[in-house]
């Protein structure tokens, strides 16, 4: 792989040799590899094969994880967010230590893993939140909480150039990794002034199914607005929006 220079860039293929844009600028590489039906074939790819069945298995409960909270996701994610993610599931799924190379999966690997995963890298929410809080994933109730005590804005939350409000968000979610399904819910306090003035006690309680056998997750994050003539916008389009996993419950 070669990035382009020059005042033309080249889209397409000419020859053997593929131009293509990317985050990273304008690239060009040759084409070539090794035929699709040997690899599913041949017994020196099985590792290969293993592998692939894997990373796919990581792709897909990623996916899962990022639509079970997509209202939260709107107005908080990079845009590498789903190779990160899926680079993390990976890490689960190897920790899987009673199923077979190429069978390793979610459920039987370590998704707790996942606990401080930061879904935005612009703006995390370990350098944002400074607030301590309590997050509880309660199985037998269903009920996947968060609570802060009273605390001063502006001294524990490290808000981007502009803000004048924020809201905590958060999502409790229960995830059947197997059959690509879940149950979400979620909460959010009104926007908040960030100020000196204390706020009151905050908390959120979100339900999923009591005594539920799949895995459960806490999302936790903010938005930072700006007021202007009395109406409040998302600041900078949600850019530094934090969002994280502040509590994950395999089974």
């Amino acid at each position: 792989m070669a990035q382009q220079k020059g005042i033309i860039k080249l889209k397409g293929t000419i020859g053997d040799i593929t131009f293509y844009k990317t985050k990273d600028g304008h690239m060009a590489r040759e084409k070539g590899g090794i035929d699709a039906k040997r690899i599913a074939n041949d017994p020196a790819f099985q590792r290969t094969r293993e592998n692939g069945a894997e990373f796919g298995r990581a792709g897909k409960a990623g996916k899962v994880l990022r639509t079970s909270i997509r209202s939260l996701l709107l107005n908080t994610a990079d845009s590498r967010m789903v190779s990160r993610l899926t680079q993390s599931m990976i890490k689960v799924i190897q920790a899987d230590s009673t199923s077979e190379r190429g069978m390793r999966n979610i459920i039987d690997g370590e998704a707790e893993l996942l606990i401080g995963f930061e879904f935005n890298i612009n703006g995390t929410l370990g350098t944002s939140l400074f607030a301590p809080y309590t997050a509880a994933i309660e199985r037998v109730s269903g009920a996947i909480t968060v609570d802060f005590a009273s605390f001063v804005p502006a001294n524990m939350i490290a808000a981007p150039a502009g803000t004048t409000h924020f809201k905590i968000i958060s999502a409790g979610t229960e995830i059947d990794f197997e059959a690509e399904t879940f149950i979400e819910s979620h909460s959010e306090t009104l926007p908040l002034p960030w100020d000196t003035q204390p706020t009151s006690a905050i908390s959120h309680i979100n339900m999923v199914t009591p005594n539920s056998g799949k895995p459960l997750f806490l999302a936790l994050g903010m938005e930072f607005y700006q007021e202007v003539n009395g109406k409040m916008y998302s600041l900078k389009n949600g850019t530094y929006n934090p969002l994280a996993l502040a509590a994950v419950n395999g089974i």
